[in-house]
């Protein structure tokens, strides 16, 4: 893991909410002090100063997978997920300004889900790691079976709620499975959805197929949150009748979008942030184990190829359009949601800390204030391109660029 011995106690820059320059002082991982200052001691290359960004759907980075056997990638082998996999995901996460995030486990065998979690439970007590995994996004495997609001989750292991068996899965997770999304149409979703919430548990909908009634009936009873909205969904939908609408329409629920630039066109972005607007979007990345490889072509487990751009998209290969998952990381959306929306950074930084912390009651987290984790990032931004510069996760420097 990385030294953090020389870890700094004071850190300048411009402030990401007006562009003023600031001093943040923290002291034992918190922030004590913000000082608005005439000018950076140093301006030759004066760096934007944020909170670090907070990422609820990461499923795997650089071939190590948090939901399969092993990664998905012919540069990783078939290996079990270990505790040190998940420190190096963690750590590569730091060097993209990524201080939070939630390991995303997809719909899988029992067996497999339990195992992983496990692991990912030893990881996120692991002292090195410095709180960087508060707890865990359950994706499935408790979705729609249908083709298409399916996606890539294996259709053999989808299934209806199981209270009993999820009990398993949260204990094995000390309690820390912090967001679950489900299907609201499948059997028992709504006493699913109100159980979770009795216990604290976010729920979210997503890769469902939900008529405008049953999302009114799940939102009733607790869901507050539309996973990935756009993507989870059928190419070919009914143009009035379809599950975006009403999630949309309904002010009481939050979105999550992927802002990479494949998964929405642009113009849907422009609609979803004037009909939502910034307090009520959450930017995710939802990368997969693709993400941090080289660009070029990889075999999956059932045999088809994938392409990763050098642009960063992922696709089956020759297939026009046909994206196998997303592969990159939340600095891509943070510069992309600006360029094409129009809102301004402090919206978008908003968007990608403030609103998953404040949804999931980290009030530990999420702005740049005193009494917060020092959870710190310093960046520039070139032409809607934001680049990490330095990383600090509870006061401690995890990440310079030379």
């Amino acid at each position: 893991m990385t030294d953090f011995v020389s870890s700094p106690k004071r850190v300048e820059g411009i402030n990401y909410l007006d562009h003023s320059p600031v001093s943040v002082e923290f002291e034992n991982g918190i922030i004590t002090r913000i000082e608005r200052l005439d000018k950076l001691s140093d301006n030759r290359n004066p760096l934007y100063i944020a909170p670090g960004l907070v990422d609820i759907q990461i499923n795997g980075y650089i071939s190590i997978s948090f939901a399969l056997e092993g990664a998905d990638t012919t540069a990783a082998g078939t290996g079990k997920l270990t505790v040190a996999d998940v420190k190096k995901v963690t750590e590569a996460l730091w060097k993209e300004g990524v201080t939070t995030y939630f390991p995303t486990l997809t719909t899988n065998s029992q067996d497999l889900l339990l195992r992983n979690i496990a692991v990912l439970t030893s990881a996120k007590n692991d002292p090195s790691l410095l709180g960087s995994v508060p707890g865990f996004h359950l994706e499935g495997p408790y979705i729609s079976a249908v083709d298409g609001y399916r996606g890539a989750h294996p259709k053999e292991h989808v299934r209806t709620p199981d209270w009993k068996e999820f009990l398993e899965l949260y204990d094995a997770a000390e309690g820390k499975i912090l967001l679950v999304t489900l299907a609201p149409e499948i059997d028992g979703a709504f006493e699913f959805i109100r159980k979770c919430r009795e216990i604290g548990i976010v729920v979210s909908l997503g890769h469902h197929n939900g008529s405008a009634e049953i999302i009114k009936q799940a939102i009733d009873n607790g869901a507050e949150l539309a996973t990935h909205l756009g993507n989870g969904c059928a190419g070919l939908v009914n143009r009035h009748s379809n599950p975006i609408w009403p999630q949309l329409a309904d002010s009481r629920l939050m979105i999550s979008i992927i802002a990479d630039g494949f998964h929405l066109p642009a113009e849907i972005l422009q609609v979803f942030y004037r009909a939502k607007g910034s307090n009520n979007i959450i930017i995710t990345s939802d990368i997969t184990s693709y993400a941090g490889l080289p660009a070029g072509q990889y075999k999956i487990k059932s045999g088809e190829t994938i392409e990763k751009g050098t642009d960063g998209s992922l696709r089956f290969s020759g297939m026009e359009g046909g994206l196998y998952g997303s592969a990159s990381d939340l600095t891509k959306g943070v510069g992309h949601i600006m360029k094409v929306t129009g809102c301004s950074l402090a919206e978008a930084i908003q968007m990608t800390t403030t609103n998953p912390a404040r949804l999931h009651n980290l009030n530990d987290r999420g702005k740049l204030e005193p009494g917060k984790r020092a959870d710190i990032i310093l960046f520039s931004m070139d032409d809607f391109n934001m680049k990490i510069r330095k990383t600090i996760v509870h006061g401690k420097l995890v990440y310079e660029s030379n």
